[in-house]
């Protein structure tokens, strides 16, 4: 049998692998458990192997036909030494304090355990590259950037060759890591320097004004000044009971004052967008995550905005929408990683 290679998304509440065929067809179901993120390294790599296993028993392999392991990881990740350099969500609490990871070797632990090459990336950058072959890039637009709105909000940039001047051979999409691995970090664009502070201590990303907190304290506020809203009906009167997908639902039903919020957030994420299309000029922008499935209200007010601050003439090749892996980019890029490593990609 040829090789085959395994993506891996490894998350705050659960880790998910699936084993794919070099030529992307997916063999056997994706296999997830709890990752015990917070438990401690040990106990949150014990759960990785397994899923690792599980999902090459389901697929009907065994370690020595794997290429090579592909893994979307949060946090900074150094992704030629293999190491989490810093990652908020996983760690262990050592009596009143929660040690966070940092510089943990993950690749060269999961390796030594099951003697497989592996390749790890930071999570949002993978889902550009999972969305780029397998979703609106369909593995040849001539470039990518991908937004991805939930609790933050990640991103990636996929280069190709059609964007460098000069000598650039290389075929099929590049993704944008930076000198260390930390590049990518769209939710951290500024769009008004005197803005809101931002969870990294900066003033006016768009993470601070358009992330799921955000946009809750927004429904909140526009709650108590609209109380013939339906977000007051559907949270019985109750703001501490809103979420971002009730704001969602409010919008679908008409309601003006929901509509109003994605009007607004949509309007920040606009900006940003724009700044992306008039620094990289590619040929798809695909907004994912949770958030995005607030549709059309929250794409009219983006489209709008885009079409306000982007340069038009790298507007009009440019295709700007929905991503269509909204629930396993993040695993797909992992197994695009995982390919290109092999060098089957």
């Amino acid at each position: 049998m040829a090789k085959v290679v395994v993506g891996v998304d490894l998350g705050g509440t659960n880790v998910r692998a699936g084993v794919f065929t070099t030529d992307g067809s997916q063999m056997g179901e994706y296999v997830q458990n709890p990752s015990r993120a917070q438990e401690g390294f040990k106990i949150t790599l014990e759960q990785i192997l397994l899923t690792l296993n599980q999902a090459m028993e389901r697929a009907g392999v065994v370690s020595a036909q794997v290429g090579a392991i592909g893994m979307a990881v949060p946090g900074h990740i150094d992704a030629v030494h293999g190491v989490v350099r810093w990652a908020p969500n996983f760690g262990e609490r050592k009596g009143e304090v929660f040690e966070v990871w940092r510089d943990v070797p993950l690749a060269d632990a999961i390796r030594a355990r099951l003697q497989i090459p592996v390749y790890m990336g930071n999570d949002a950058n993978l889902a550009a590259l999972g969305e780029y072959y397998y979703g609106a890039g369909k593995g040849t637009a001539k470039g990518l950037v991908m937004f991805t709105l939930g609790t933050g909000i990640g991103g990636g940039v996929v280069l190709t060759h059609h964007q460098i001047q000069g000598n650039a051979r290389w075929q099929g999409g590049i993704l944008l890591v930076g000198m260390n691995g930390g590049a990518g970090e769209l939710g951290h664009t500024i769009i008004n320097w005197h803005g809101r502070r931002c969870g990294c201590g900066a003033m006016g990303c768009v993470e601070a004004f358009a992330q799921r907190d955000a946009i809750v304290e927004l429904a909140r506020e526009k709650m108590r000044r609209n109380p013939n809203s339906l977000l007051n009906t559907l949270t019985e009167g109750d703001p501490a009971k809103i979420t971002p997908a009730l704001v969602a639902q409010a919008s679908e039903q008409g309601d003006p004052t929901a509509i109003e919020i994605w009007d607004e957030i949509g309007t920040y994420v606009g900006i940003a967008v724009a700044t992306h299309i008039n620094t990289f000029n590619p040929e798809v922008v695909a907004i994912g995550g949770q958030i995005a499935k607030a549709g059309e209200p929250l794409f009219k007010a983006i489209h709008r905005t885009v079409r306000d601050y982007a340069i038009p003439t790298l507007l009009e090749t440019c295709r700007l929408g929905l991503a269509e892996r909204l629930d396993d980019a993040g695993i797909l890029g992992a197994v695009a990683l995982a390919q290109q490593y092999a060098g089957e990609g």
